[in-house]
């Protein structure tokens, strides 16, 4: 495997992992709300304002590893030290 081949998985990799992260966490925050306004209705409007706030602060995790896997893949700061490297070892 060459290195491009392994930025490519490894960015893969990650955002299967970071979207995982967020979805569970976002699951369990809307489970907990929704749970919050069934025992308690007349807090619906305190209760969905944190919620979303929390979503919020939820998804930026997932922005967050999107920005990283691009950058592994657009702008990685080995890339041209790896293609001098695979060049001397071809030679």
């Amino acid at each position: 495997m060459n290195f491009f081949t392994v930025c490519v998985l490894t960015a893969g990799f990650a955002m299967g992992i970071g979207s995982l992260g967020t979805a569970l966490g976002q699951g369990l925050a809307v489970k907990s709300a929704v749970e919050g306004i069934s025992r308690n209705p007349g807090a619906s409007g305190k209760i969905l304002t944190n919620m979303l706030i929390g979503l919020a602060m939820i998804e930026s995790l997932a922005i967050y590893v999107l920005v990283v896997c691009l950058i592994i893949l657009f702008a990685n700061p080995y890339r041209e030290v790896m293609l001098k490297t695979i060049e001397a070892v071809a030679k």
